[in-house]
């Protein structure tokens, strides 16, 4: 086992570098970079963004027209008229004056020894950015994650166990519409019916904490914690619950039909030795091990919507942001970080197969 995993952390080092490469490319033909952004900003221009997708104000589309008919372009949008020394140290100080390979390999070099230097419109340093945003990220992927499996599992042990009765078609039929509603909407009926919307004022409306959070007691601050928390949480986990609580149930359908379950009934053994003794462990195999996978989608996918529905400062919200300011830093270190620990989660999911079924031999298997 030792062989494998060494094998599996040195193919993450080329599969991390493919997956920047392929997004630092890709970067390269998107309008309104850091310099358009930077000019944008120093002539009142708004947002750069707004004038390439059209929604920017007529008189906002006047002073751009205007800036633009005066002196020669850089070729960068609305930078006519700008001295070029001014441009020129925009480029430097964005590191845009070099080639786009070294500008790559530059980035990639700081990148493996984890330096991801400082936000182009924040002037902080993005390590700080992500590890003041990351706790959010991770309540929110965890406890939603927790949440599902607590759930989902004896929900779908005993719709195996009851399955064609009415218990197993009304909740079969109450878990489908659950997934059929988005997340987001979900989210707005929770703040529109318990967040004073229109009827009770029972959770807060927005953000993680309470303005007096730090003069609470430890009971108090994790109570006020969870009173925050509880909306986002149920908003993200109710998709989840469909897909898991059905893996459940099919995993133990199959499992119960096989032949060493019929003969442990015949031994004499009860109902529920057989099914917590012998067909849990083998039909929990492909749950069990799914869990960081679902927690990786919830945390880097689940996120951004919740975040800017209930005002959390979490990872989604930062990364959608710095696309927004073309900030590379955030974007790529963001990437970065998202990557590495996808590609350990895989890993990781691998090593809870072996460990919820040690007899899963994943060298023998590549040999």
């Amino acid at each position: 086992m030792g062989a494998y995993i060494l094998r599996r952390l040195l193919l993450v080092i080329p599969t991390l570098v493919g997956i920047m490469m392929v997004n630092f490319v890709l970067i390269q033909f998107l309008p309104g970079g850091p310099v358009e952004q930077a000019i944008a900003q120093a002539t009142g221009q708004g947002d750069v963004l707004e004038g390439i997708t059209g929604t920017a104000s007529e008189t906002e589309s006047n002073q751009a027209t205007n800036s633009q008919a005066i002196g020669e372009t850089s070729g960068y949008a609305g930078s006519r008229g700008l001295p070029p020394e001014f441009i020129e140290a925009l480029e430097k100080q964005f590191g845009l004056d070099k080639p786009p390979l070294e500008r790559f390999l530059l980035m990639m070099w700081n990148y493996i020894r984890f330096d991801f230097g400082d936000s182009y419109f924040r002037d902080r340093n993005v390590v700080e950015l992500v590890l003041e945003r990351l706790p959010v990220s991770i309540s929110l992927g965890l406890w939603a994650s927790l949440i599902s499996y607590l759930v989902s599992i004896p929900l779908g042990i005993r719709k195996a166990v009851r399955d064609g009765s009415t218990f197993d078609a009304w909740t079969s039929g109450a878990i489908i519409a659950g997934a059929a509603i988005p997340g987001f909407l979900f989210a707005i009926l929770l703040l529109v019916l318990f967040a004073g919307g229109s009827y009770w004022q029972i959770f807060p409306l927005r953000g993680l904490t309470s303005p007096d959070w730090e003069e609470l007691s430890v009971i108090g601050k994790v109570l006020d914690y969870f009173w925050h928390m509880t909306l986002p949480i149920i908003a993200m986990s109710i998709g989840g619950f469909a897909g898991l609580t059905l893996l459940t149930k099919n995993s133990f359908l199959d499992e119960i039909s096989k032949q060493y379950v019929m003969t442990a009934r015949a031994k004499g053994l009860t109902e529920n030795r057989v099914l917590y003794g012998h067909v849990f462990r083998n039909a929990m195999l492909i749950v069990i091990a799914g869990f960081p996978g679902m927690f990786l989608g919830l945390f880097f996918g689940g996120s951004l919507i919740i975040e800017t529905l209930f005002s959390l400062d979490g990872l989604g919200r930062l990364g959608y942001e710095a696309a927004l300011q073309r900030d590379y830093p955030i974007l790529f270190g963001s990437l970065y970080i998202g990557a590495l620990i996808g590609l350990l989660i895989g890993i990781l999911s691998d090593l809870m197969y072996v460990f919820v079924d040690p007899r899963i031999d994943f060298e023998a298997r590549q040999a």
